[in-house]
């Protein structure tokens, strides 16, 4: 018997030998009167045993075999999902091996085995959490994180984006370091996806913001100084997104909470995969999101979206891209980076007026572009001829005499007595007498 029916079988027997009314057996037991009545009978024809579950001891019809358990003991020992927290164990289970159980039961088989889950538990501080935005698209929280995610000691840097409203993944992308052709990657994600987003939420990378803007006082403000916006910030502007900078990380905490669930999980999603490298990854992400998604995301308070459709007439190419200012020269040509480019339009030198200043764009996805005005050219590489140089004369080394009304001339012969190891008093002392002397 256990405990709680050791307790049981004591007071029933009390109320038994008349030592307590059925109300206190009732309340000491934390029973109905009727149901102590029911007990006190079952004690009297059938003794303690009446107080004894009939299945105790007997195996649950419902309860998993031992084969199963075993099954998914050996499951979690293998290198394929030993990293893998229980929750995501859990669905890898049913999507790659065809077994469905729920969470709590799958919690204890794998507890009883001597499990840990990996994934870690920090003791939760009280904090005032900001509300979601009430619709889709009006807040995109971006961000970077470095991570092992191959488990080859290699770091690289995830980029992505989440929506506050829905928590759902609007963009990622996979590259060596945190850099701007990753945050572009990701915008242009959630521009084709889903629109132009009214603002993104960033910290305060030298990406976002540039590092001068907190150095301009309020005086240089007023006085019409401005600070030039980065290049991701230049394209934001282009854009019509406001870009918004977080005063702290616990502020775009929503995206953080992303990287500590994808950090857990996507180790173990490329590994199931066979996914070893950048490009192999980028592809696997774009299938993954909306997994991903289906899982996590929320409905918003307000269904309806506030994202901007794409206009037909605008390049996203052309915008997400690295830009600068050069001169055309008289031959049509003009340099960049060392080298020279000659802008061409359907084969053919595209004619731009000399000293016309023009727009350099670059970008991994097309190369070298230029505009002009509103007109967008490709270019070609242009190898300017060498300047042949005629060799000059060596002209004869002339030496420099003083002028006579040179100071130098006056009390020349105080000069030898000069020597490094006089201090810079005496010689001031020194030079003041002979300009005296002079004056004299």
């Amino acid at each position: 018997m256990s405990q709680k029916q050791l307790n049981r079988y004591t007071v029933i027997s009390q109320l038994i030998e008349g030592n307590l009314t059925t109300r206190d057996a009732a309340e000491s037991l934390g029973l109905s009167e009727r149901q102590v009545k029911r007990l006190k009978k079952g004690v009297r024809e059938k003794g303690p045993a009446f107080l004894i579950h009939k299945n105790t001891g007997r195996k649950p019809v419902h309860a998993f075999s031992d084969d199963l358990v075993e099954e998914i003991i050996a499951l979690r020992k293998s290198e394929t999902y030993k990293d893998s927290n229980f929750l995501h164990f859990q669905e890898l289970l049913k999507e790659h091996e065809g077994i469905k159980i729920s969470y709590k039961p799958l919690y204890n088989i794998l507890t009883n085995a001597g499990f840990n889950s990996p994934k870690k538990r920090r003791k939760i501080k009280a904090h005032h959490r900001r509300k979601r935005k009430a619709q889709e698209g009006l807040l995109i929280q971006i961000d970077a994180t470095p991570f092992n995610w191959f488990g080859d000691k290699q770091i690289y840097a995830l980029h992505g984006a989440i929506d506050d409203a829905t928590g759902k993944i609007v963009g990622l992308y996979l590259t060596k370091n945190e850099c701007l052709q990753g945050y572009f990657e990701v915008t242009r994600q959630i521009l084709l996806n889903y629109g132009i987003p009214t603002s993104i939420y960033s910290d305060k990378h030298t990406i976002f913001r540039s590092p001068k803007a907190d150095k301009i006082s309020l005086e240089e403000q007023l006085a019409g100084k401005v600070i030039n916006d980065t290049q991701f910030g230049r394209a934001m502007n282009e854009l019509g997104i406001t870009l918004i900078p977080a005063q702290s990380p616990q502020a775009k905490g929503r995206v953080e909470r992303l990287w500590d669930t994808l950090q857990s999980r996507l180790p173990v999603e490329f590994k199931i995969a066979g996914i070893t490298n950048i490009h192999e990854a980028n592809q696997f992400l774009l299938s993954y999101i909306p997994k991903f998604n289906e899982n996590f995301a929320v409905e918003p308070a307000n269904s309806k979206v506030a994202y901007t459709p794409l206009r037909e007439d605008l390049f996203i190419d052309n915008i997400l891209c690295f830009k600068q200012i050069r001169t055309i020269d008289n031959g049509g040509v003009f340099s960049f980076k060392g080298r020279h480019f000659q802008p061409v339009s359907n084969g053919h030198t595209a004619y731009i007026p000399p000293k016309s200043l023009v727009e350099v764009l670059i970008s991994p996805v097309f190369g070298v572009r230029v505009k002009y005005k509103k007109a967008v050219y490709e270019v070609v590489p242009f190898i300017k001829p060498k300047k042949t140089k005629t060799p000059t004369p060596a002209k004869e080394k002339s030496t420099y005499r003083p002028p006579a009304h040179h100071y130098y001339k006056y009390g020349h012969e105080l000069w030898p007595k000069l020597s490094f190891a006089e201090s810079n008093s005496e010689i001031l002392q020194m030079l003041e007498e002979i300009f005296l002397k002079k004056d004299a």
